[in-house]
């Protein structure tokens, strides 16, 4: 199940609870097992912290071109000399730019972060060109999903009859193996 660092200790809680049961009652339950990507355990935020609506540091993908391009320009950078070379590792611009980026932009960046010479607002500029090619086809998806009444409805109502199904399954096993059937 793949997760953020930040929620590795709700799968950690649930693995302890199903071992529990299933010491107990026999094999009845899976146990969860988190997939933490290293590169998205945690997205930095405007601010550097991690992106967080709650900490209103989060990036739109699916805002206005204009809104976008603002929040971007916004992220919290050092007062590092233009012409300074810069750290990569330490910079929120390099990091969300290596989530969206091909490798070899990616070491591009790199590159011209360690040469100096190019200054944070040119390093954001990329970064915001990037994103909005990135997302590009999840906005235009987006477009075409509320352009049809009632879909997100459908899908919603789909989803739910399926984890229903699931969960009534995983919940005959545990009645049965605890004895409430």
């Amino acid at each position: 199940m793949p997760v953020g660092r930040d929620q590795k200790q709700h799968l950690e809680l649930t693995r302890d609870i199903a071992i529990k049961m299933n010491e107990t009652f026999g094999e009845i339950l899976k146990l969860p097992e988190p997939r933490i990507h290293a590169k998205t355990a945690t997205v930095p935020g405007l601010d550097g912290q991690k992106m967080s609506k709650s900490y209103g540091n989060t990036i739109d993908i699916f805002a206005e071109e204009k809104e976008m391009r603002k929040r971007v320009m916004s992220i919290v950078t050092d007062s590092t000399p233009v012409e300074a070379r810069k750290d990569p590792a330490a910079s929120s611009i390099f990091q969300l730019f290596s989530l969206v980026a091909t490798p070899e932009e990616v070491a591009a960046m790199r590159a011209a972060f360690r040469e100096g010479g190019t200054g944070y607002g040119d390093f954001k500029k990329q970064l915001f060109a990037r994103l909005w090619e990135f997302f590009a086809p999840m906005r235009q998806r987006r477009n075409e999903i509320l352009a049809q009444p009632g879909y997100i409805d459908e899908v919603l109502a789909k989803g739910a009859a399926h984890a229903n199904a699931i969960a009534n399954e995983v919940m005959a096993r545990v009645r049965s193996a605890v004895g409430l059937r």
